[in-house]
């Protein structure tokens, strides 16, 4: 066992006004199975790219050990060679028959090293390059998002495989993932970064707890400042009267008083004010104590939705319905969506799952379907419908063009995405620039602008943070808008969905 340490570390990238971290320090074991939570945007990819030693940066790593960072770049090359031919090129000294061993463990068969990669799923895709990187130990490995476009089987396999493993740190957003694999968490927070015992669930607790203790010593320590302040200014009132008579006063009025009590006021003020001064410093050293108590609490603020209500009951229609593209992905699928209705479609990568999302909004006017169907695909007259869809890749251009494009309000739309969790500095970049989670808000952030009868979202948490997965959640029970979604996320579609479609 040896240790990781970083010390005083600061990176910022080019022509950036802030650092993405300034001064962190924080120390890891080499055997631990670590969960690496934190906001989108936060520097967890930039984190792992450092200690990859890829970027120049101030202050220090140490580690006696190698690293290795997951997934392996795979060239366009590679994508029309086996696994097999190109694998000791991103391993140097991997053996194939340990290969095959790790894969075993991963449910896979030899095969697929000796088929194209580029035909394989993205299940497999992952298994392989996961077998390829613990086929030998001696580095720690830097895991990012391994159940990204994951199906459920495949996202358990992974689950299962990485829970026997450790030494190495694993980048997700997937709570049942977490819980399951890892035994410590390095959590970036608003403002610290801490190293702590247990797994998601755990420090999700201890979390709670400590944010609801820092909020009650915030209030007490705001009530005695209070205080303080309102004594403080009565004393010193008190002190400016009483020295405002010490000069000059009516012999007719005041008979009991004589020049020799002049000393008598002057010694009075002088210990109002001196009270005056020890409240002043009361006050400064209770700001002090209040200071950065609230520093690392995540606001999951409430989001807002604003569904339209169609006249019609039955919203999606789906029955006998086979589709394809050549060779056909489904037959005789039958569903409805009901007005109110959560409906999920599950089952594994590849069976069509994205099609049929592709088919009802085609039946509702929204483009049209490459897939070639059979069946009866219908939807209501009239349905408006609100989309986000898998990729990404096509989202460029500043956030004013974006929200002129989509007939949005502008101001809305910032405050929406500022709600989960960009940075005000964030909101002036290019959207191309921003990280693959913020890309995803952007475009849940336009679905929930966008006022419909029916809410289609394709794997909308890929890539989404936690904090974000939760506020998202807490939306759909309370506004319960009608959708139809494709999720890999357990959790969120055991809470949120009214009925599963397993295809």
């Amino acid at each position: 066992m040896s240790q990781i340490s970083v010390n005083r570390l600061t990176f910022g990238y080019d022509g950036s006004a802030d650092n993405v971290f300034e001064d962190a320090t924080f120390a890891v074991d080499t055997d631990w199975r670590l969960g690496f939570i934190g906001r989108n945007g936060k520097g967890k990819t930039t984190l792992l790219r450092l200690m990859m030693g890829e970027y120049s940066y101030s202050g220090s790593i140490d580690k006696s050990v190698g690293c290795e960072y997951f997934p392996y770049a795979v060239t366009e090359d590679m994508l029309h060679q086996t696994a097999s031919e190109f694998m000791e090129s991103i391993k140097p000294g991997c053996e194939e028959w340990r290969v095959i061993c790790e894969l075993s463990l991963l449910g896979e068969d030899a095969d697929v090293l000796y088929r194209e990669f580029g035909t394989l799923s993205p299940g497999e895709r992952t298994k392989v390059l996961l077998a390829v990187m613990f086929s030998e130990e001696g580095s720690f490995m830097l895991i990012d998002e391994p159940t990204s476009h994951l199906d459920a089987a495949a996202r358990e396999k992974v689950k299962e495989y990485l829970a026997g493993k450790k030494g190495f740190i694993l980048v997700s957003h997937d709570r049942d993932l977490l819980d399951a694999c890892v035994d410590h968490v390095l959590v970036l927070n608003r403002r610290t970064i801490e190293v702590q015992s247990g797994n998601f669930s755990s420090w999700e607790e201890n979390k709670q707890k400590k944010d609801a203790f820092a909020q009650a010593e915030n209030e007490k320590h705001a009530r005695e400042i209070k205080k303080l302040r309102q004594a403080a200014k009565r004393t010193a009132e008190w002190a400016e009267k009483s020295e405002s008579t010490k000069i000059g006063f009516d012999p007719i009025k005041e008979h009991d008083r004589c020049l020799s009590t002049r000393s008598f006021i002057g010694a009075k003020t002088k210990k109002m004010q001196s009270r005056v001064k020890q409240m002043e410093k009361r006050i400064e050293t209770e700001i002090e104590e209040k200071e950065g108590l609230l520093q690392d609490i995540e606001k999951v603020e409430d989001l807002r939705i604003t569904p339209l209500v169609h006249h019609k009951s039955t919203l999606v229609n789906v029955q006998g319905l086979s589709a394809g593209y050549g060779d056909m992905l489904f037959d005789g699928l039958s569903f409805t969506v009901e007005r109110g209705d959560r409906v999920a479609l599950c089952g594994g990568n590849g069976c069509g799952k994205s099609t049929v999302l592709g088919l009802v909004m085609q039946s509702a006017g929204y483009g049209e379907s490459p897939a070639h169907m059979q069946g009866i695909c219908e939807t209501a007259s009239g349905l408006v419908i609100s989309h986000v869809t898998q990729d990404t890749s096509g989202l460029s251009g500043d956030i004013e063009g974006f929200c002129a494009d989509r007939g949005l309000d502008r101001s809305l739309f910032c405050a929406l995405l500022r709600r989960m969790g960009l940075e005000r500095t964030q909101l002036t970049k290019d959207i191309g620039e921003l990280s693959q989670g913020q890309k995803k808000k952007v475009m849940i952030a336009s679905s929930l602008l966008t006022p419909a009868h029916l809410y289609i979202w394709d794997e909308p948490l890929n890539f989404i943070d936690v904090f974000s997965r939760m506020q998202i959640e807490a939306l759909i029970m309370r506004y319960e808008p009608t959708m139809l979604f494709v999720e890999h996320d357990v959790r969120f579609m055991e809470k949120t969905a009214t009925k599963v479609i397993k295809i």
